[in-house]
């Protein structure tokens, strides 16, 4: 069940971070707030979260969420640092909206979360990617990743 709820948080993640993309004089609360107030919830058949009903998303994966949003906010410079290092010929602009906010979380969890193994961060921006992103953002994002894992094996956030 946790696996499924941090999966929801995550891609509840992204689309807060693609909202804050476009709209930066947001305040982070407020943002939360709003998203919350708006989000609706399902399972189809396969498990994937669709924004339809009225069943509230699960605690766990809300505080998942959050703590994802906030500290990707927090350490947004150290991050993006650390993609731009790996991202050779990719400025983070040149990036879509929805890759470099993947690679965002992914890179979070994997310098600030160490109850996360790294292949599980991995994978789950790999799959995230092939759900939201284009063609190539499984492989791009999968690239990045690999490239920052083996640096942080070496050094510290």
């Amino acid at each position: 069940m946790q696996i499924q709820n941090r999966r929801l948080g995550r891609e509840c993640a992204l689309k807060i971070l693609f909202a804050l993309r476009h709209n930066r004089t947001i305040d982070q609360e407020d943002l939360l707030a709003r998203f919350w107030e708006n989000f609706r919830f399902a399972d189809d058949a396969l498990g994937e979260p669709l924004d339809v009903s009225e069943r509230p998303i699960p605690e766990s994966a809300k505080c998942f969420t959050e703590q994802l949003v906030r500290g990707i906010i927090e350490f947004r410079p150290v991050l993006d640092k650390k993609i731009a290092e790996v991202a050779k010929n990719w400025s983070l602009d040149r990036m879509t909206a929805v890759d470099l906010s993947i690679l965002r979380m992914a890179c979070y969890e994997l310098c600030y979360l160490d109850d996360i193994p790294a292949r599980v961060t991995m994978n789950e921006a790999i799959e995230i990617a092939k759900r939201y992103g284009t063609k190539e953002s499984p492989s791009f994002v999968n690239g990045l990743l690999d490239k920052i894992a083996k640096t942080l094996e070496t050094q510290e956030c």
